[in-house]
């Protein structure tokens, strides 16, 4: 009943944002999805990443087989394409093979699947569907907040920017100065974060097929409710960043004629005057508060850690690479930085809290984590100018802001962890008796 609802749900939800893309003329997330059973895939990699969730619940031979149909499908589209000259300059030209075997897998699952085995292959594929679904539903998400909030808020966080040194101006220059192979190598990352969250995922997931039944929580879960809560707090709060904002725009294309000065990554912006709302164009998403970038690369980081070495090494990784992009290229300030990070842990918190049943230490856990996270809005609101002023002051309560929520969760789920290993029973020893 608990998939079931969450499926309709889901499906209404997609509905919704369907119907709301063609009020602006565009497609869909439902549209494009379908349209990708046949056009080049925007992430080919997406699709093969949902296509590994989705054969977590196979044997190994039916991997294989459905590894080898995927592969052998991309090579006849690879083939017709080149025949026929398509231009492939807006998408991959792979990954409909994958797409093809996860909507196979569900006609399987409908006809000829019974019971818990029905169940469980179609858990495989509403993963992988949602997975892929929640790429799309981002994108009109974005379109929706161009399209609905004119005005942005980016002055405030620039000017609140201040209490942490300008992070994304001095990671800026970073950047630029190791040229082309630092750039390319943080924009990859930044690109490919959904994939480096399917591999933690697969780990997570890997005995499924074995015990034929899915563990209590994962990284999958985190990473959809995050996909599905941050866009609301873009309504909320909408920012576009400062290379938009304060630059030429992204790789130095549009946004120039919308800022406020040609500042970033050279000059932050000076504290001279309160900050105020300003207009920007009807394309740019307003996808800055929270950093959803560095909330997903927190979650990785976090269900990394019970990993092995290299899993947890390349979370790691993951997390410094990605907080450098945001910061790097411009989209972010610092103060998203903070904010995405108590957004995360808030949520993980609350969906383990869900997972074991709500108790005391984890509704204090959740409540604490949603009062900073709204303290937080809250102050780079109302209170940019003192921040700017004073960062001595607000520049470490930020970041014992964010500091206590972790240790808040780092101390809960130990105690959680503890009470969940039983007390070891002494052994039973003999002794002898004189009679």
């Amino acid at each position: 009943m608990l998939w079931a609802t969450a499926g309709v749900v889901a499906l209404g939800f997609l509905i919704a944002l369907e119907i709301a893309a063609r009020r602006y003329g565009v497609p869909g997330p439902i549209t494009n999805q379908v349209q990708e059973v046949i056009v080049a895939p925007k992430s080919g990699f997406l699709l093969y990443a949902g296509m590994a969730l989705t054969m977590v619940v196979l044997t190994r031979r039916q991997r294989f087989i459905a590894l080898g149909v995927a592969l052998g499908i991309d090579a006849v589209f690879l083939v017709v394409r080149w025949a026929v000259g398509a231009d492939l300059k807006d998408g991959h030209p792979f990954g409909n093979g994958a797409l093809w075997v996860i909507l196979g897998c569900a006609v399987i699952a409908v006809t000829r699947r019974t019971g818990p085995e029905r169940v469980l292959l179609l858990k495989g594929v509403g993963l992988a569907l949602l997975l892929v679904a929640g790429r799309k539903t981002g994108d009109t998400w974005l379109l929706i907040t161009s399209k609905t909030r004119p005005m942005v808020l980016d002055p405030y966080l620039a000017t609140a920017d201040h209490a942490l040194g300008n992070p994304s101006w001095l990671v800026g220059r970073i950047v630029t100065a190791t040229g082309p192979v630092g750039a390319r190598t943080l924009d990859f990352v930044y690109a490919q974060l959904a994939v480096a969250a399917v591999v933690i995922a697969l780990y997570q997931l890997r005995n499924v097929a074995a015990e034929r039944r899915f563990p209590r929580h994962h990284l999958v879960r985190t990473f959809l409710v995050i996909g599905l809560l941050g866009p609301g707090i873009y309504m909320i709060f909408p920012v576009v960043g400062p290379i938009f904002a304060y630059g030429p725009g992204a790789y130095g294309t549009g946004g120039v004629h919308w800022a406020v000065a040609n500042l970033w990554p050279d000059l932050p912006p000076p504290i001279s005057a309160a900050p105020h709302e300003m207009p920007y164009d009807g394309i740019t998403p307003r996808n800055c508060m929270p950093s959803l970038h560095t909330a997903w690369a927190t979650a990785i980081f976090i269900h990394s850690r019970r990993g092995p070495r290299v899993l947890r090494y390349a979370g790691t990784f993951w997390l410094i690479a990605t907080l450098a992009a945001t910061l790097g290229f411009g989209y972010h300030y610092g103060v998203d930085l903070v904010a995405g990070v108590v957004f995360t842990v808030t949520i993980e918190g609350a969906l383990r809290s869900l997972e074991r049943g709500w108790d005391r230490p984890g509704i204090h856990l959740v409540t604490y984590g949603v009062v900073v996270f709204t303290a937080l809005l809250l102050s780079y609101r109302y209170l940019p100018m003192e921040m700017a002023e004073r960062p001595w002051l607000f520049g470490p309560l930020l970041i014992l802001s964010m500091a206590s929520v972790i240790y808040g969760y780092v101390r809960t789920t130990s105690q959680w962890e503890t009470k969940a290993v039983p007390a070891r029973q002494p052994e039973p020893h003999h002794e002898l008796v004189s009679g």
